[in-house]
Protein backbone atom coordinates (compact mmCIF):
# COMPACT_ATOMS: atom_id res chain seq x y z
CA UNK A 1 0.00 0.00 0.00
CA UNK A 2 1.37 3.39 -1.00
CA UNK A 3 1.54 6.06 1.69
CA UNK A 4 -0.01 9.48 1.24
CA UNK A 5 2.91 11.82 2.01
CA UNK A 6 2.48 15.59 1.80
CA UNK A 7 5.13 18.27 2.37
CA UNK A 8 4.00 21.62 3.79
CA UNK A 9 6.17 24.73 4.03
CA UNK A 10 6.24 26.72 7.31
CA UNK A 11 2.88 25.54 8.68
CA UNK A 12 -0.09 23.22 8.16
CA UNK A 13 -2.75 24.47 5.74
CA UNK A 14 -5.89 25.96 7.31
CA UNK A 15 -8.20 23.27 5.93
CA UNK A 16 -6.48 20.25 7.49
CA UNK A 17 -8.28 18.62 10.43
CA UNK A 18 -7.13 15.62 12.43
CA UNK A 19 -8.85 12.94 14.47
CA UNK A 20 -8.61 12.59 18.23
CA UNK A 21 -5.24 10.76 18.09
CA UNK A 22 -2.25 11.65 15.93
CA UNK A 23 1.33 10.41 15.68
CA UNK A 24 4.13 13.01 15.75
CA UNK A 25 7.87 12.92 15.14
CA UNK A 26 10.54 15.58 14.64
CA UNK A 27 13.82 15.90 12.78
CA UNK A 28 16.67 18.09 14.03
CA UNK A 29 20.12 19.10 12.80
CA UNK A 30 21.53 17.39 15.90
CA UNK A 31 20.59 16.45 19.45
CA UNK A 32 21.90 19.51 21.31
CA UNK A 33 18.94 21.86 21.77
CA UNK A 34 21.22 24.82 22.48
CA UNK A 35 23.16 24.36 19.24
CA UNK A 36 20.94 22.43 16.84
CA UNK A 37 17.58 23.40 15.40
CA UNK A 38 14.20 21.87 14.74
CA UNK A 39 13.80 21.28 10.99
CA UNK A 40 10.73 19.11 10.42
CA UNK A 41 7.66 17.92 12.24
CA UNK A 42 5.71 14.95 10.87
CA UNK A 43 2.09 14.11 11.67
CA UNK A 44 0.01 11.04 10.82
CA UNK A 45 -3.66 10.40 11.58
CA UNK A 46 -2.99 6.65 11.44
CA UNK A 47 -4.57 6.22 8.02
CA UNK A 48 -1.33 5.59 6.09
CA UNK A 49 -0.84 9.35 5.75
CA UNK A 50 2.04 11.66 6.69
CA UNK A 51 2.02 15.45 6.73
CA UNK A 52 5.59 16.77 6.87
CA UNK A 53 5.92 20.40 7.94
CA UNK A 54 9.22 22.03 6.95
CA UNK A 55 9.58 24.83 9.48
CA UNK A 56 11.04 28.26 8.70
CA UNK A 57 14.40 28.51 10.49
CA UNK A 58 14.13 32.31 10.57
CA UNK A 59 10.58 32.46 11.87
CA UNK A 60 9.00 29.54 13.72
CA UNK A 61 5.54 31.07 13.54
CA UNK A 62 3.28 28.13 12.72
CA UNK A 63 -0.12 28.98 14.28
CA UNK A 64 -2.07 26.07 12.78
CA UNK A 65 0.51 23.56 13.98
CA UNK A 66 0.76 25.13 17.44
CA UNK A 67 -3.03 25.06 17.82
CA UNK A 68 -3.01 21.29 17.32
CA UNK A 69 -0.05 20.72 19.65
CA UNK A 70 -1.70 22.48 22.58
CA UNK A 71 -5.17 21.02 21.99
CA UNK A 72 -5.79 18.73 24.97
CA UNK A 73 -8.62 16.95 23.10
CA UNK A 74 -6.17 15.53 20.54
CA UNK A 75 -3.95 12.70 21.77
CA UNK A 76 -0.35 12.82 20.53
CA UNK A 77 1.76 9.70 20.06
CA UNK A 78 5.54 10.10 20.10
CA UNK A 79 8.46 7.74 20.19
CA UNK A 80 10.95 9.23 22.67
CA UNK A 81 8.75 12.21 23.42
CA UNK A 82 11.36 13.70 25.73
CA UNK A 83 13.59 14.87 22.87
CA UNK A 84 10.78 16.01 20.55
CA UNK A 85 9.00 17.98 23.26
CA UNK A 86 12.22 19.73 24.25
CA UNK A 87 12.86 20.99 20.70
CA UNK A 88 9.20 21.92 20.26
CA UNK A 89 9.31 23.92 23.49
CA UNK A 90 12.51 25.69 22.46
CA UNK A 91 11.60 26.52 18.87
CA UNK A 92 7.80 26.66 18.78
CA UNK A 93 7.39 27.98 22.32
CA UNK A 94 4.59 25.62 23.38
CA UNK A 95 4.06 22.71 25.77
CA UNK A 96 2.44 19.79 23.97
CA UNK A 97 -0.68 18.49 25.70
CA UNK A 98 -2.12 14.94 25.93
CA UNK A 99 1.09 13.02 25.20
CA UNK A 100 1.88 9.32 24.97
CA UNK A 101 5.34 7.89 24.34
CA UNK A 102 5.86 4.44 22.82
CA UNK A 103 9.45 4.29 24.10
CA UNK A 104 8.32 4.68 27.72
CA UNK A 105 5.44 2.28 27.07
CA UNK A 106 7.90 -0.25 25.67
CA UNK A 107 10.27 0.00 28.63
CA UNK A 108 7.42 -0.67 31.07
CA UNK A 109 5.57 -3.26 28.95
CA UNK A 110 8.40 -5.15 27.23
CA UNK A 111 10.54 -6.19 30.20
CA UNK A 112 11.41 -9.27 28.12
CA UNK A 113 13.57 -7.10 25.82
CA UNK A 114 16.35 -4.55 26.12
CA UNK A 115 15.61 -3.16 22.66
CA UNK A 116 13.15 -0.25 22.72
CA UNK A 117 14.06 1.66 19.56
CA UNK A 118 11.41 2.47 16.96
CA UNK A 119 13.04 0.11 14.47
CA UNK A 120 12.71 -2.74 17.00
CA UNK A 121 9.06 -1.94 17.75
CA UNK A 122 8.15 -1.73 14.07
CA UNK A 123 9.77 -5.12 13.49
CA UNK A 124 7.89 -6.73 16.41
CA UNK A 125 4.44 -5.19 15.99
CA UNK A 126 4.28 -4.47 12.25
CA UNK A 127 6.56 -7.20 10.91
CA UNK A 128 8.65 -4.83 8.82
CA UNK A 129 12.43 -4.39 9.07
CA UNK A 130 12.88 -0.70 8.23
CA UNK A 131 16.15 1.05 7.39
CA UNK A 132 17.42 3.85 9.65
CA UNK A 133 20.23 4.71 7.23
CA UNK A 134 18.95 8.26 6.65
CA UNK A 135 18.62 9.02 10.36
CA UNK A 136 21.89 10.98 10.25
CA UNK A 137 21.21 12.83 6.99
CA UNK A 138 20.79 16.63 6.82
CA UNK A 139 17.13 17.71 7.07
CA UNK A 140 17.77 21.47 7.04
CA UNK A 141 17.64 22.00 3.27
CA UNK A 142 15.85 20.62 0.22
CA UNK A 143 14.46 17.17 0.92
CA UNK A 144 14.85 14.17 -1.36
CA UNK A 145 12.07 11.65 -1.94
CA UNK A 146 14.05 9.14 0.14
CA UNK A 147 14.23 11.58 3.04
CA UNK A 148 10.48 12.24 2.86
CA UNK A 149 9.74 8.51 2.92
CA UNK A 150 12.14 8.08 5.84
CA UNK A 151 10.42 10.87 7.80
CA UNK A 152 7.01 9.39 7.05
CA UNK A 153 7.88 5.91 8.32
CA UNK A 154 8.59 7.36 11.77
CA UNK A 155 4.89 8.22 12.21
CA UNK A 156 3.05 5.79 9.93
CA UNK A 157 3.20 2.85 12.36
CA UNK A 158 2.92 4.53 15.77
CA UNK A 159 -0.83 4.00 16.16
CA UNK A 160 -0.56 0.20 15.75
CA UNK A 161 2.49 0.09 18.01
CA UNK A 162 0.67 2.13 20.66
CA UNK A 163 -2.28 -0.26 20.75
CA UNK A 164 0.00 -3.30 20.73
CA UNK A 165 1.93 -1.96 23.72
CA UNK A 166 -1.27 -0.95 25.50
CA UNK A 167 -2.51 -4.54 25.20
CA UNK A 168 0.64 -5.81 26.91
CA UNK A 169 0.42 -3.16 29.63
CA UNK A 170 -3.19 -4.14 30.35
CA UNK A 171 -2.41 -7.86 30.31
CA UNK A 172 0.55 -7.43 32.69
CA UNK A 173 -1.36 -4.97 34.90
CA UNK A 174 1.14 -2.17 34.25
CA UNK A 175 -1.10 0.33 32.44
CA UNK A 176 -1.78 2.42 35.53
CA UNK A 177 1.97 2.58 36.24
CA UNK A 178 2.61 3.81 32.70
CA UNK A 179 -0.19 6.38 32.93
CA UNK A 180 1.27 7.79 36.14
CA UNK A 181 4.74 7.83 34.59
CA UNK A 182 3.75 9.69 31.41
CA UNK A 183 2.18 12.47 33.47
CA UNK A 184 5.75 13.41 34.43
CA UNK A 185 6.88 13.97 30.81
CA UNK A 186 6.47 17.75 30.65
CA UNK A 187 8.24 18.12 34.01
CA UNK A 188 11.10 15.98 32.65
CA UNK A 189 11.28 18.34 29.65
CA UNK A 190 11.34 21.34 32.01
CA UNK A 191 14.28 19.74 33.82
CA UNK A 192 16.08 19.23 30.49
CA UNK A 193 15.32 22.82 29.54
CA UNK A 194 16.89 23.93 32.82
CA UNK A 195 19.98 21.76 32.06
CA UNK A 196 19.23 19.06 34.67
CA UNK A 197 20.24 16.13 32.46
CA UNK A 198 20.97 13.58 35.19
CA UNK A 199 18.47 11.48 37.09
CA UNK A 200 17.30 13.79 39.87
CA UNK A 201 16.06 10.76 41.83
CA UNK A 202 19.51 9.17 42.09
CA UNK A 203 21.56 9.32 45.30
Amino acid sequence: MNSDIKLHKKDLPDEIEFSDKIAIDCEFTGLNVERDRLCLLQISSGNNDAHIIQLDKDNYNAPNLKKILIDNKIGKLFHYARADLLFIKKYLGVNVENVNCTKIMSKIARSYSEKHGLKDLIKEFIGIDISKQLQTSYFGGDLSDKQLKYCAQDVLYLHKIFYGLKDILEREKRLELYERTIKFINTRVELDFASFKDDVWSH
